[in-house]
């Protein structure tokens, strides 16, 4: 036990130091520092003059001889490590909510309104949100595809650029997209959230959604307005599934399946293609979707407006592989389990 007290005191002192060093390069708050050393403090006695504490076990009954006062300890220890974890982890959402709210202010201040209001005309509008990192090569294509009209409905394409390094956001303006650029990577997700909100307050009466890459053809618009103009559907998901493909790798192709598998059980609706980002809804029941996700949205759109009991039909498209350009998607297993994660978030709101 003396060798474990000494050893205890010793990592004490240490932690202690670190958090010290931390506190003189201004990298964590005076408050952090002090329950650091009052940490500290506890361990130290307890290495020191573990008698101390007899006052404390006799309280509360801890006899010695018995392992009850370590226990006693071991418990102490959980409780105060589980209030530091939660603590901690309180600051991280709070920080990085703040940052997200951030980016997507800056990237809607960001975004040219007159030219847009111009653009609008009258009559009704149906926006294309692109979300796009470093698809220059791309995305020109893309919006040259796109028809100005679909079943009366004017069309006002409008690029996300989620920082790219690349010339982004100037081939798209180019190309005659309206573009909004972000100060910082954050994800396709929140460059989706950025996109929505531009299409709403523009009073949009359909939103799109395609990738900027070339998978998706512009030329079906109207199979993905079809249902909404018919007024059978709130959101159309686009599916591979069910219309044609360019197959790409095998594991993905078995993870669309497993995923929309998962889906359907969780929903209780069919679902084909979950991971499909070509999709078309109501500007009124988006208004009512909580998005959240900042990567790995292809799932939470249209979870999110089964949860919001909207009505939600699949058609379906074609998907090519992409034209130029290098995937943004990470490996397949961690692509995996992030995807995994995204829908249970989602579901369990």
């Amino acid at each position: 036990m003396l060798a474990l007290r000494i050893i205890g005191g010793l990592l004490a002192l240490g932690f202690f130091i670190a958090i010290a060093r931390r506190y003189s390069r201004r990298e964590i708050s005076r408050l952090s520092l002090i329950i650091g050393f009052v940490v500290t403090l506890g361990v130290v006695l307890l290495a020191l003059v573990p008698y101390a504490f007899n006052p404390v076990f006799e309280t509360f009954n801890f006899e010695p001889g018995n392992n009850g006062r370590l226990i006693a300890l071991l418990l102490v220890a959980a409780a105060l490590m589980f209030m530091l974890v939660f603590r901690l982890q309180s600051i991280a959402d709070r920080n990085e909510r703040s940052i997200r709210l951030l980016v997507e202010s800056l990237g809607l201040e960001r975004f040219d309104w007159r030219e847009a209001d111009r653009r609008r005309g009258d009559g009704l509008l149906l926006v294309t949100i692109s979300p796009a990192y470093n698809e220059a090569e791309n995305v020109g294509a893309v919006i040259h595809a796109m028809p100005e009209e679909v079943d009366g409905y004017r069309v006002l394409p409008i690029v996300i650029d989620d920082c790219s390094e690349d010339d982004t956001a100037e081939v798209a303006r180019k190309s005659g997209a309206m573009v909004a650029r972000l100060p910082i990577r954050r994800g396709g997700g929140l460059a989706l959230r950025v996109g929505y909100d531009i299409a709403l307050r523009l009073d949009a009466d359909v939103v799109v959604t395609l990738d900027a890459d070339g998978q998706h053809l512009p030329e079906e618009l109207p199979v993905l307005l079809k249902p909404i103009i018919a007024d059978e559907a709130d959101h159309v998901n686009g599916s591979r599934m069910l219309g044609d493909y360019e197959r790409g790798p095998l594991v993905r192709h078995v993870g669309v399946h497993f995923f929309s598998w998962v889906v359907t059980v969780l929903t209780g609706q069919r679902v084909t293609d979950i991971s499909s980002g070509y999709r078309a809804t109501r500007a009124d029941t988006l208004r009512r979707l909580i998005l959240e996700q900042d990567q790995f949205w292809t799932s939470e759109v249209t979870i999110e407006a089964l949860r919001q009991h909207a009505r939600v039909t699949e058609v379906p498209v074609t998907f090519l592989t992409r034209r130029g350009g290098e995937s943004k998607k990470p490996k397949s297993l961690r692509y995996g389990w992030n995807f995994t994660k995204a829908i249970a978030k989602t579901w369990l709101r």
